[in-house]
């Protein structure tokens, strides 16, 4: 029956009905003629409801289908204009919604089959009408509240699903769409169709009918004719045209611009002129007719018909009139890419370049950003209107802010948006790297907007799925050029993906390829990285290559990418942006994001510069971006610092703030932070500006090495300090500070540990980037970790630890993300943390981004590639690979390794001559404790080259001093932890507390048995010893700790000590103090600090064990640098440590010496030591005892050693899973 209606399209105009309606208030029916037998007992009001006649009247309504087919009808619409759940809700019959549908359409079917009987050689045909609904997506019903929306798109189209399910159950041909006044509302309905379609697995033609409803040539929701065609034509429709509102000769223009544009039929319903006084129709059937003859003649004409005021008797004198009139043709319309708004935006060879407005992007515009976090939508919404004043052809709308709603603030937006004419004018880019806020934009556009991105970079699968869902609503997309590898940052990549997004698009898709726009990736330039240099270059010719080879495609960009190294200089940038656009929209370029108000014209721009800006865009010459840093250097807005005296006190305040912030100086924060507070018109004005500005200068220079960490951290404690004193101004809401942030942080030391201070300089560092740092301290459990990130909406998780149970805890924090379905960054960090734990452990339990951070220094350039909307894909695909390689890499070397059983290892331990040994009965047997210790003797202790690594100077203590780059930082910060020591001591901030156990000890097996008493009967308690089991090729023994105590068979009367020291007794007050006067950098020297002390502490009671307490080496003599050396006999493992990788031992050791109650030391559930600044083990006295790496070991000895604990073998594996040889099951992992 189908191919009959484009068989007779073809060959002549077709001809529709009249209105329903019409016919109906002939009749002039009363409430019981509405109401029927079926709802007679209904509680409210029907009449009116003419749909509802669809089942108590069913007689009329066929009369009235037979009279307009009598008349020469072609098409006769059923009786369901108002026949959705919403309409029908004002006479409370939704329930009846299907039925009334269903019976119209049943009618509809019975009449024109009648009439195709009759005269077979001009078939019948019944379109399905569905009417405009009563409620509107595109106009708030509230004057009060231009935002407000009484339906959502979802409500609407659930609504239309229901009626067409109807209709086409009752046996309709065509789906017909008519007089719409709110775009949005048709593009609702579309999608329910299309889904429809979908369901049950066929389709049938759709036509679309708009209305005009004044004489301004628009709809109701404001947009033009052009505007409406762009805004539908992607809904592959049989017809569009227009009804309604107008009578023919009001809408003829329109019509003629339709038929002009579209390229389908054209069809067109016209009311009976217009209403008289009284609402009637005065224009008789004669008149329309001719009217409507003159459309036909003009060639406007596919389908006719007649809207409110037609009788039958106005189709019959059109049908007479018209049935000679050849059909319009079709014509050719170039496939232009056709965008909206209110009004039409089409990319034509003469368009040359669109402007899209960048400032409305809320990762890129700190005031939008901040006015969208204050929800004063109304001063955003002037923002997007200066966008479209400076000649933005599309306005770029971005919500990816972790402190908001992105979908709530998306769709509020919009809607407030879609009521200002002068901004709705022009079409919206959605741009989101979050599907569900580009979909709950897509639901806000009447318009035909872009959607920005899609890509690759989750496959094929979700490409395709992104892709059909865009068609479907009508928008056009950009393809961002990333595939399941990450970014193209090559030309060859590039190009290659391109043609696979094309050639999938537009073959399994159905795209038209003049929606498709490709964004081959601007990169940024003059980075100091020679692979940046050919990036604009590779862009360019990309670009080139694109519309050479891919027919219709469009090219896009963000354009301010490509100068991000100049970031604050707006004069080179403005001059690399029109350089660049030039080169690049010569290539072929035809659109991009940009500040439309910040563009330099190409001409203007002084040749010098333009000589150097080109240069670098072009890669002419290796020196280019050296070139041009210097260059920029002269003609920055912000002078340089001048460093003579206290010559800087009479720069600006913008220029005092800033040196201060580059140099630490926090003498003079208050008054310059007050100058400026005056200045500004608001404290948060402060913030975003000078003080922002000097920290950014601050991350530059830090991140180009020149500036070191403690600068940074001094520079942070200036910040600090000067938002303090603007935060009683600042209402509370806004008192943490800037509100333009690069991203939220948070960060943690896992549960079970305790050590903060690589964690604390992370957050400064991220925290003098801009990145808001939330930073929940020591042994936070995964659960308050997952339950934070997800109240604080935050774009990254860093986890740190230090000792080895951490790396478990942090695998399962991984487990816990990817079950809750977390998609935010991971990043792992600290001591004992490493690139290939996070590779082999921890990234395999999490399908998003998990990235190793090796110190303080990479944080900013991680958080920043992570943040980066345009390198994130290139950045996380890189580590993806180069993880894959390394536990690849990892497997073979682990299925390679060899191991001897444990039996054989243990028969080549290390074999020492026990009768020849001398053994050295301690001064006592058992504990002492040490109170309050003197810390200027243990001051004398301390090796300081640790301390310089802390503060990531890398080289040893004193020659660092001499170092031509870390020498004069090294020298200021010792400078500054010896001031900040004799403050400790002088005011004992700290105490030492320790205490020491010595016990008769043997040997049996692996294990050590320590006695009570010489007579070594009762046995205190005993430790337990891992023992070397990966193949050797030499002769080297495979040790264990236990080969350095004599064997129990031996019956020599061996001794062992352990100890538990500490110098972290009152810390807590210290950085309490620090805390309240902001004060980072004295917060982490005290932490550097008290480690130091505790490690001088350790080896001060390990001499006077060796000299006195013990003292099997009375003669030592030894210096520092000796000690420092390990020059001495005996030695001090740790549990945890390479000679004992067992955290679980710390228990008996603490046991036996009752550390908690005589130190105040406690051990956490990972064993973990606090105070932080502790440390214990164990003391072996025996020439031989040298430290070792127990290594990798096997399977049967980690079974043999469980039973040697008592404990369950996955308990064991759990503690043990850095070295285990084997993978472990699954329930050994960490719950």
């Amino acid at each position: 029956m189908i191919s009959r209606l484009f068989e007779e399209l073809k060959k002549r105009i077709v001809f529709l009905d009249g209105p329903r309606g019409t016919m109906i208030q002939k009749r002039m029916l009363s409430e019981a003629d509405f109401r029927g037998e079926r709802f007679k007992d209904h509680p409210y009001d029907l009449k009116g409801n003419n749909d509802i006649l669809n089942i108590t009247q069913q007689k009329i309504i066929s009369e009235i289908y037979e009279e307009y087919l009598d008349a020469g009808s072609d098409i006769v619409g059923t009786n369901t204009f108002n026949s959705t759940s919403i309409s029908q809700g004002d006479y409370h019959t939704e329930d009846s919604v299907y039925e009334i549908n269903f019976e119209s359409a049943k009618l509809a079917r019975i009449a024109a089959d009648k009439f195709t009987a009759k005269t077979p050689d001009k078939p019948r045909f019944v379109a399905g009408a569905i009417g405009p609904m009563n409620k509107t997506l595109s106009l708030s019903p509230d004057v009060n509240d231009p935002g407000f929306r009484a339906v959502t798109f979802d409500q609407i189209k659930e609504s239309y699903l229901e009626q067409v399910r109807g209709l086409i159950d009752g046996g309709v041909d065509i789906l017909l769409v008519e007089t719409v006044f709110d775009t949005l509302n048709c593009k609702a309905a579309l999608f329910a169709i299309n889904e429809y379609f979908d369901i049950i697995g066929r389709k049938l033609p759709v036509m679309v009918s708009g209305t005009i409803t004044d004489l301004s040539g628009r709809t109701l929701s404001g947009q033009t004719v052009e505007a409406f065609w762009n805004s539908i034509c992607h809904a592959g429709l049989l017809s569009v045209g227009l009804n309604c509102s107008l009578g023919a000769k009001e809408m003829r223009p329109y019509i003629e611009e339709l038929s002009d544009k579209a390229n389908v039929y054209l069809s067109a319903y016209p009311n009976a002129g217009l209403p008289n006084e009284f609402g009637e129709y005065d224009e008789l059937p004669k008149e329309t007719a001719e009217l409507l003859l003159d459309f036909a003649k003009s060639g406007f004409l596919n389908l006719v018909g007649g809207c409110c005021g037609t009788t039958p008797d106005h189709i019959r004198q059109i049908t007479t009139l018209l049935k000679d009139i050849p059909p319009r043709k079709i014509p050719e319309v170039h496939p232009y890419l056709r965008l909206s708004g209110l009004e039409a935006l089409n990319v034509t060879p003469q368009t040359n370049f669109v402007n899209i407005g960048e400032r409305t992007n809320i990762t890129g515009s700190a005031k939008f950003a901040k006015l969208i976090r204050d929800e004063n939508y109304e001063e955003a919404l002037s923002v997007a209107l200066q966008q479209v004043e400076s000649g933005a052809q599309v306005i770029d709308i971005n919500m990816d802010e972790g402190m908001i709603d992105g979908v709530a603030a998306m769709e509020k937006f919009l809607k407030l948006v879609a009521v200002e004419p002068d901004i709705a004018r022009v079409p919206v880019m959605l741009d989101s790297s979050k599907w569900e806020i580009i979909e709950a934009g897509l639901k806000c556009l009447q318009g035909k907007g872009i959607v920005n991105s899609i890509s690759l970079k989750e496959g094929e699968e979700k490409f395709i799925e992104h892709a059909r869902k865009v068609k479907l609503y009508g928008a056009a997309v950009i393809i961002m050029a990333f595939d399941e590898n990450g970014q193209a940052d090559s030309y060859e990549k590039r190009i290659a993906i391109c043609k696979r997004c094309y050639d999938i698009l537009t073959q399994k898709v159905g795209f038209p390829p003049q929606d498709i726009i490709f964004d081959p990736n601007i990169l940024t330039v003059a980075t100091g990285i020679d692979e940046h240099n050919n990036y604009a270059v590779d862009y360019i010719n990309a670009t080139r290559w694109i519309k050479e080879n891919l027919p219709l495609a469009k090219v896009s960009g963000g354009v301010s990418n490509i100068s991000f190294s100049f970031r604050g200089n707006n004069v080179v940038r403005e001059a690399m942006h029109s350089a660049f656009l030039y080169h690049a929209i010569k290539a072929g370029m035809d659109m991009g994001i940009v500040n439309a108000g910040m563009i330099e014209v190409y001409d203007e721009i002084p040749k010098d510069l333009m000589e150097l800006v080109e240069d670098v865009l072009l890669n002419r010459r290796d020196d280019a971006t050296e070139r041009l840093v210097q260059f920029a250097d002269t003609i920055k807005t912000k002078g340089k610092v001048i460093e003579v005296d206290n010559a800087w006190r009479n720069a600006p305040v913008e220029e005092r703030l800033k040196h201060a912030l580059i140099k630490g100086i926090v003498e003079f924060i208050d008054v310059d932070t007050e100058e400026a507070r005056k200045k500004y018109p608001q404290p948060l004005d402060v913030i975003e500006g000078p003080l922002m500005d000097g920290m950014n200068v601050v991350g530059d220079l830090f991140g180009a090495g020149k500036m070191f960490l403690p600068q940074v951290v001094k520079s942070a404690r200036v910040m600090k300090k000067s938002v303090a004193y603007l935060t009683p101004y600042i209402e509370a809401a806004k008192a943490a500070g800037a509100s333009s942030i690069n991203g939220r942080i948070l960060l943690a030391t896992v549960k079970g540990d305790v050590h903060d201070i690589g964690k604390n300089i992370v957050g400064v560092v991220l925290g003098c980037n801009n990145y808001e740092v939330i930073d929940l301290g020591v042994m936070v459990p995964a659960e308050k970790i997952l339950q934070i990130a997800k109240e604080k909406n935050v774009d990254i998780i860093g986890l740190s630890g230090l000792i080895t149970p951490s790396l478990d805890e942090m695998v399962h924090v991984a487990k816990e993300m990817e079950r809750q379905g977390f998609v935010v960054p991971l990043l792992i960090g600290g001591a004992t943390t490493s690139k290939i734990h996070a590779a082999v452990k921890i990234a395999p339990n999490y399908s998003n981004p998990t990235v190793h951070v090796l110190d303080a220094s990479r944080s900013v350039t991680v958080a920043g590639s992570l943040m980066n909307k345009d390198n994130r894909e290139g950045f996380i695909g890189a580590v993806k690979q180069e993880y894959e390689r390394m536990r690849i890499s990892h497997k073979g070397r682990k299925d390679n390794k060899k191991f001897l059983k444990i039996a054989d290892a243990r028969e080549k331990g290390l074999k020492i001559n026990w009768q020849e040994t001398i053994f050295t009965k301690p001064t006592f047997t058992g504990n002492k404790v040490f109170e309050d210790f003197p810390l200027d003797k243990i001051r004398e202790k301390i090796d300081w080259t640790p301390f310089f690594l802390t503060w990531e100077l890398k080289g040893k203590y004193p020659t660092i001093f001499d170092d031509k780059n870390y020498g004069i930082e090294a020298k200021k910060i010792y400078d500054d932890a010896n001031k900040l020591l004799d403050d400790i001591i002088a005011n004992k901030w700290l105490r030492a507390k320790a205490v020491i156990g010595l016990y008769p000890a043997n040997s049996v097996g692996d294990d050590i048995e320590l006695y009570s008493n010489d007579k070594r009967k009762e046995v205190l308690t005993t430790l337990h010893t891992l023992r070397q089991q990966a193949e050797k090729t030499n002769n080297d023994p495979y040790y264990a700790l236990s080969d350095l105590v004599a064997p129990k068979e031996s019956g020599a009367n061996d001794y062992i000590g352990c100890f538990a020291v500490t110098t972290g007794i009152g810390i807590e007050a210290v950085l309490e103090k620090f805390a309240k006067e902001h004060d980072d950098y004295n917060s982490i020297m005290t932490k550097a600090i008290a480690d130091r002390l505790a490690e001088a502490f350790a080896e001060l009671m390990h001499e006077l064990v060796r000299k006195e307490f013990w003292g099997y080496a009375k003669n030592e003599n030894l210096s520092i640098e000796d000690i420092i050396a390990e020059k001495y006999h005996g030695i001090r493992p740790a549990p945890g440590y390479p000679a004992q990788p067992d955290h679980t031992e710390k228990q008996l050791i603490f046991d036996l010496l009752e550390a908690e109650e005589k130190t105040g030391i406690k051990l956490t559930e990972s064993y973990a030591m606090y105070p932080a600044s502790s440390v214990s083990g164990l003391y072996f006295s025996h020439p031989e005892s040298k430290y070792f790496n127990v290594g990798k070991i096997s399977r049967d000895q980690v079974e043999e050693y469980a039973s040697r604990k008592n404990m369950p073998v996955e308990e064991i594996e759990r503690w043990l899973a850095p070295i285990l040889g084997y993978e472990r099951t699954e329930s050994a992992a960490v719950k």
